[in-house]
């Protein structure tokens, strides 16, 4: 079992440059912990998410830690220039000294994408020319594509990965399809939500990669060379109470974030990719498995119950979310560290 971290860096009620700075030094305290990945969303317009250029992001935590592997999940791939793309893996695979992994992504939000000109039911047939454009693109000294969206011809390839023939590419999805695409492309997976819905996805996404064979880029350090994983908000104090107290406004302030276009929009039901089952409050996402809060022992047994039922061999944690203070995120990842990590890791 590896342990990754993944964080939006939504606004937290302080400002910019002190939030991004409590990130960075965040982010040490992890790389310094042994955590296996720092993976970072991408959104755009919305208080969810204060870094929608990832990369820019990234390239601050690269020099910032020093094993930890780093990347987006995801890059959404409708709103980029592939050649521009290609251009920004590699310098961040040389930034970080070969420690990038590249997540990709069509985008969750219709709202999002809309601001960016991109039209919702156009956008996976645009995601799957720019993913198979960027991946070529990556191994070549000259691209030459020609897709319903991109066309190259001859554009000289002047940076290369350090990684070959390239990082190697994840898939996040909330959903069968997704999840059956990530499988067939041989990606490495994670994906959300309840314990049913995550459970499907899963089965999902297992059964397209057994059909396919083999992971496109093995990892040696997952068993099957594929990273299966599940993402969890998880809170962690010395008693269940404490982890009550600062848990349940971070999950409700990150719940607001997440419907806050929705709700800007006068959306209140739930409409097309939006359709992700969540709950309401802090109190049903404990309720759902979503999110887990206590003491050690209480964080432990939870995550060992649930890795049981799912067959992951990936938790990619939620640690610091909301509006949560430094100390409380801090002393959450030291006992997770301390007290948890420890157990996991021999799943």
């Amino acid at each position: 079992m590896k342990i990754g971290l993944f964080d939006h860096v939504e606004f937290g009620d302080r400002p910019m440059a002190q939030l991004l700075d409590e990130r960075l030094q965040y982010a040490e305290a992890a790389d310094q912990a042994g955590v296996y990945c720092l993976q970072v969303a991408e959104h755009h317009a919305t208080p969810l998410n204060m870094v929608p250029v990832p990369g820019v992001y990234l390239g601050a935590l690269a020099r910032a830690t020093k094993r930890m592997r780093l990347g987006p999940l995801v890059y959404l791939l409708p709103l980029y220039s592939p050649l521009r793309l290609i251009e920004e893996i590699c310098m961040l695979d040389h930034l970080s000294h070969g420690r990038l992994d590249v997540g990709v992504g069509r985008g969750v939000s219709p709202y999002e994408l809309k601001y960016h000109k991109v039209e919702h039911d156009q956008s996976r047939e645009i995601f799957f020319d720019a993913f198979d454009c960027v991946s070529a693109g990556l191994k070549t000294d000259s691209l030459t594509y020609k897709g319903e969206h991109y066309v190259y011809e001859n554009v000289p390839i002047a940076l290369h990965p350090l990684q070959q023939p390239h990082p190697p590419f994840w898939y996040a999805s909330s959903n069968e399809i997704g999840s059956t695409w990530g499988g067939e492309q041989g990606l490495h997976y994670v994906t959300l939500g309840p314990m049913a819905l995550a459970k499907t996805n899963i089965a999902a996404y297992k059964k397209a990669l057994a059909k396919r064979g083999a992971p496109a880029q093995p990892k040696a350090e997952f068993p099957g060379g594929a990273a299966i994983g599940v993402q969890r908000h998880i809170f962690v104090a010395d008693t269940d109470a404490e982890a009550h107290r600062f848990g349940k406004p971070a999950m409700d302030r990150h719940l607001e974030h997440i419907n806050w276009l929705r709700t800007k929009h006068g959306q209140t039901g739930l409409t097309s990719r939006l359709n992700v089952e969540r709950g309401a409050n802090f109190e049903a996402c404990l309720a759902d498995g979503t999110a887990i809060a206590g003491s050690p022992q209480t964080v432990r047994a939870a995550i060992e119950k649930q890795v049981k039922e799912l067959g992951v061999n990936y938790l990619l944690t939620y640690l610091f979310l909301g509006a949560m203070s430094f100390k409380d995120a801090m002393r959450s990842l030291e006992l997770f560290r301390d007290e948890v990590m420890p157990h996991l890791e021999k799943l």
